[in-house]
């Protein structure tokens, strides 16, 4: 076990007790990530700062409830973006299609040399993407969920996750097609 895990479970403890300074430990360890991933998903710093204060808020009342078979870390990241989804569907910016009214192509793969675009580029063009497209990617590319995980996290089908990301993905080679036409001009 890490040094670090050791020390993460050692405030753990503390904080169960109710120690203060445990739980600011805490937060000052998880903050910048935590704020970082309700961000990517609201896409609005206000309420990226509300969703992460509501997340460290239920993680320290819900202490008990962490079994330790994933990191800390990765339980907290669970209850962040839950809180990020609730968000969302709170005001209404998350869509969802039924898998019954989707009607699915074939897309043919184009080879396009992307290599000119930064990281910061393609964030921007995610951020552009729908609502929807936006979370299920996020999660997806950066978070690293599987199709289930993104299906349960988001309450709809395996079907509708796999055919939301495809089409996720589409729209950001689309975006990110016409920026990189845009650089080569």
């Amino acid at each position: 076990m890490k040094v670090l895990d050791q020390h993460t479970n050692i405030l753990i403890e503390r904080c169960k007790k109710g120690d203060k300074a445990a739980q600011f430990a805490i937060y000052k360890q998880y903050y910048k990530a935590m704020y970082n991933t309700a961000l990517r998903i609201v896409n609005d710093s206000f309420e990226a700062e509300d969703v992460m204060q509501e997340s460290f808020l239920a993680a320290f009342t819900k202490l008990h409830t962490f079994s330790k078979t994933v990191t800390f870390g990765a339980w907290l990241k669970r209850i962040v973006i839950n809180n990020s989804i609730t968000a969302l569907k709170k005001n209404n910016k998350l869509e969802t299609v039924s898998i019954d009214n989707v009607s699915i192509k074939e897309v043919e793969e184009e080879s396009q040399d992307y290599s000119g675009l930064n990281v910061k580029e393609i964030l921007g063009k995610i951020n552009d993407l729908k609502n929807n497209y936006k979370v299920a990617l996020t999660l997806y590319l950066i978070e690293g969920y599987d199709y289930e995980e993104i299906a349960h996290i988001l309450e709809i089908s395996y079907e509708n996750s796999r055919t939301t990301i495809s089409r996720a993905k589409n729209k950001l080679r689309q975006l990110l097609s016409y920026e990189n036409e845009r650089q080569f001009r």
